[in-house]
């Protein structure tokens, strides 16, 4: 004669048979908590804690995720079906009315504000050197790159001048697709084998005079410290924007006047930098609008002249 299994209700019940689980689950269902939060939370042993722990994973009524060397647990409730969901109600009513889980909840207010002071006690003692840890831990560019995130991902972005293919690489990740352009062979080459495995980005041969890209294919489109090498930058500033679709962006970023005469000899530069007067000019006669210039703060370790970061936009 076959026997039936038992109905999973009764499987989700034994778990919640013990009220030391039930007070694990009470506190786990609101936060995600460490053994050592949770024995102090509930003045328990850890072999006791995480003896509870295990049922309650096994059972399905509990999760884990790693971080560093240790785990947090969370209530799974998002997993459980309509039954256990249920059952859990009316055992979080009974449970939450003992004596000891409102101790259980005044002692979890303390073990999460110690969090919170741990935090503040670090940034006391390191506000003065904030900023040289982060870039110690995270690199000088962390910010900036993370600030892509805020670009849309729908976007076809043109990196015109893209020399070794740098800020393209930077730009992949966020955007639809990247249309790379450079004159020099040369460049092209160290672009081409820096992009090879990013697919989305489409390196192409072509002067920023005479782009090799069609009218409003792009939704924005960088001049990267490329516009001081172009004899007519009013005629490149004109083909950006004939790439650019209706409401297209573009950003300009170079440097700002200087009078590094060397550069001219030692780096073919044709200008030595822009203002925000000349600048505006161009683009407005180019038929881009809403111009704004920004001088970037200057790096105390660069040996170069302060830039500037001109957006403007097509129509």
């Amino acid at each position: 004669m076959n026997t039936l299994a038992p109905p999973q209700i009764f499987e989700r019940m034994s778990a919640l048979a013990d009220s030391t689980r039930s007070r694990l689950l009470l506190v786990l269902e609101r936060h995600e908590l460490t053994v050592g939060e949770l024995c102090a939370t509930l003045q328990l042993p850890q072999s006791t804690v995480s003896r509870h722990l295990k049922t309650l994973q096994d059972e399905g009524w509990a999760t884990s995720r790693p971080e560093g060397t240790s785990r947090r647990y969370r209530m799974s409730a998002d997993r459980l079906e309509p039954a256990a969901r249920r059952l859990w109600t009316l055992v979080r009513e009974q449970v939450s009315t003992l004596a000891a889980a409102e101790q259980d909840a005044q002692r979890l207010t303390s073990v999460l504000a110690q969090r919170s002071t741990r935090s503040q006690e670090f940034f006391s003692t390191a506000a003065g050197q904030w900023d040289r840890l982060r870039e110690e831990l995270f690199g000088r560019r962390a910010d900036l790159l993370g600030l892509l995130g805020l670009m849309d991902p729908a976007w076809s972005v043109g990196d015109l001048g893209c020399g070794t293919g740098q800020i393209s690489e930077s730009l992949a990740p966020f955007v639809r697709r990247v249309v790379a352009v450079d004159s020099s062979p040369a460049m092209l080459g160290t672009a081409r084998g820096r992009l090879a495995a990013t697919a989305n980005v489409e390196v192409r041969a072509g002067e920023l005079e005479s782009l090799p890209v069609d009218d409003g294919e792009l939704d924005a489109a960088l001049l990267f410290l490329v516009l001081h090498y172009v004899a007519e930058p009013a005629t490149a500033l004109a083909e950006a924007r004939r790439v650019l679709r209706p409401g297209g962006v573009l950003l300009v970023v170079d440097m700002a006047p200087h009078d590094r005469e060397e550069y001219r000899q030692a780096m073919g530069h044709v200008w030595l930098g822009f203002g925000a007067e000349q600048l505006d000019a161009w683009m407005k006669g180019a038929g881009l609008g809403s111009v704004r210039y920004v001088p970037l703060p200057a790096d105390p370790a660069a040996k170069g002249p302060t830039l500037f970061a001109a957006r403007a936009v097509n129509g």
